[in-house]
């Protein structure tokens, strides 16, 4: 379980792709911290730590094929920057909201807009899936927990300030950047809910 709060920024060092699967090796701050069999939030997508090497400050995780599907894992190039978040701590405050590390399906970025201080994002996503927020709902997008602040039938928008816009990577969103989301899980259930009683 993840709160969206983004610990730190990793570089994808190499992929190697094995069959249906991909292994990634990023390197990150936290490096020394990780152990094997960890959970760790990559743009949102929660992946195991497979391997690391303390030497070269890298780590090693794991992409299935559903998760490369869901995701847009399978699009990184070498050097790209993902939104990184360890697992949270029982008893630690919950700054964002419950995020599961499940992403949902991908949207893309349909207008980026500067304020005096301030970025707007918009994104389109496909409704046929059944997801849908509301505004100043929860939405997590690349890891990260934001409010909805417009809402349509599919698609939102966010509002970002200078201290997420320059400690993730959506400083180098731009129109038609594919994100990850995973849509607020008390949401769902009372969709999934609604829809038993209706059926």
């Amino acid at each position: 379980m993840f709160t969206g709060i983004v610990e730190s920024e990793g570089v994808l060092v190499s992929k190697i792709i094995e069959k249906e699967n991909i292994d990634f090796t990023f390197s990150c701050p936290f490096t020394s911290e990780l152990k094997i069999d960890q959970s760790l939030a990559h743009n949102g997508v929660c992946l195991t730590v497979v391997k690391i090497d303390d030497d070269k400050q890298e780590y090693t995780v794991t992409a299935i094929k559903e998760t490369l599907i869901k995701s847009n894992l399978g699009e990184l190039k070498e050097g790209d920057v993902v939104n990184l978040e360890r697992c949270m701590k029982l008893g630690d405050r919950l700054d964002g909201h419950l995020v599961q590390g499940h992403v949902d399906q991908t949207a893309r970025c349909t207008q980026v807009k500067e304020n005096k201080g301030s970025w707007d994002f918009e994104f389109q996503y496909d409704p046929k899936f059944g997801n849908l927020t509301v505004s100043k709902g929860s939405i997590c997008i690349n890891g990260v927990s934001l409010t909805v602040v417009n809402s349509g039938a599919n698609s939102f928008s966010v509002c970002i300030i200078p201290y997420t816009y320059a400690h993730t990577n959506f400083r180098l969103f731009k129109l038609g950047s594919k994100v990850n989301l995973e849509f607020d899980i008390i949401g769902k259930y009372i969709v999934k809910q609604q829809q038993i009683k209706e059926a």
